[in-house]
């Protein structure tokens, strides 16, 4: 099946990059988005209407393939009609709702179902999975992910970059893990834990979604895994205040809306990656690491923050091993079935090796 002609749903700061970074890479590209856009680009743009079902199957018509960088409670809509039209289908999506029903619809899809491509969950997992495959046995795997301001301010020392939709998810939805040998689900915002990238003190806590399907691969084989996000010191405390002391939780619209108000995006932005993997190695209990800081970085003609293009770098790199043949162009494709080494040698991925 090939895989020549992409459309890219949602032109905000990820979609837009994503769709440039596809175009660089050869692929025909196609913008659709709910607004008429005006912005400069390399590719067409269409505007449609998101609400519509026949409408959007009726745009998808004709492409080989779909990118959803929408909010995730749009993306079971797109991931259907994809389905239906036969196509491939890829997205960012950290809402694990959201993954169990395009793991449903992959059971008989024609094309590649690939959701949770971005950064966490996505490329944490292909680390994940590397540092496993290290041990002759893996008995702990623990992944934290901070995308955050540079230079913070204020008591929340935090900045918008991101989904106001997923932030909110990923602090309010349980979490899954696996603890001693158990897979289970855990509140979020909990196990507060202290640690330290390049010297900088950060606090991490357990939040939704970023294993995507790893407990599942990994249950039996590795006896602890989660997952948790970075940020810098007092920032969980404030959250859990906001959220259950100001039942914000009943309100997760108006919660979104209050945080992004408070806190707009940052252009200096910082994501920090940690990655630790404990296991027998030549008989003898070892540790290996991924530890990187990831700055803002000029690509397809512009100044792009830190998780614009880890996020766009990482979807783009996967849909480039799918064209390949590297990856598989049919069925559900898990983010630990990835090599690194393949993501980190594409286009995209390179960004990645060259820049931490």
């Amino acid at each position: 099946m090939s895989l020549e002609t992409i459309a890219v749903l949602g032109l905000g700061k990820i979609g837009w990059l994503a769709a440039e970074l596809l175009h660089e890479s050869g692929f025909k590209v196609t913008g659709l988005d709910a607004r008429t856009l005006r912005r400069q680009s390399n590719f067409e743009t269409r505007k449609i209407d998101l609400s519509d079902a026949d409408g959007l199957a009726a745009a998808l018509t004709g492409f080989d393939a779909v990118l959803s960088c929408l909010p995730y409670h749009l993306n079971i809509a797109v991931a259907t009609a994809a389905h239906g039209l036969g196509m491939h289908y890829f997205d960012l999506t950290e809402d694990v709702p959201t993954t169990n029903a395009i793991i449903s619809l992959s059971q008989t899809a024609r094309g590649v179902m690939a959701p949770q491509c971005g950064l966490a969950p996505g490329f944490i997992g292909i680390v994940g999975a590397a540092k496993v495959a290290e041990f002759e046995t893996c008995r702990s795997l623990r992944m934290r992910v901070g995308a955050l301001p540079h230079h913070p301010t204020g008591l929340m020392g935090y900045a918008f970059n991101w989904s106001p939709e997923g932030v909110v998810n990923e602090y309010l939805n349980d979490c899954e893990v696996i603890e001693e040998g158990v897979r289970k689900t855990v509140s979020p915002m909990e196990w507060l834990e202290t640690i330290y990238v390049n010297g900088r003190q950060l606090e991490a806590f357990t939040t939704s979604g970023g294993l995507g399907t790893m407990c599942e691969t990994y249950h039996g084989q590795v006896d602890n895994i989660d997952y948790k996000s970075m940020r810098y010191p007092g920032h969980a405390k404030l959250m859990n205040f906001f959220f259950h002391e100001l039942l914000m939780r009943e309100r997760r619209d108006l919660a979104g809306e209050i945080l992004t108000h408070a806190k707009p995006p940052v252009d200096d932005d910082v994501v920090y990656v940690h990655v630790a993997a404990e296991g027998l190695l030549d008989g003898r209990m070892s540790r290996s690491e991924f530890v990187k800081a990831y700055y803002p970085i000029d690509i397809a003609g512009a100044r792009q923050t830190a998780i614009a293009w880890t996020t766009s770098a990482s979807v783009v790199a996967v849909i480039d091993l799918v064209r390949s043949g590297k990856l598989p162009k049919s069925g559900f494709l898990k983010q630990e079935d990835i090599l690194l080494d393949d993501f980190l040698a594409s286009p995209t991925g390179r960004y990645y090796a060259d820049n931490g």
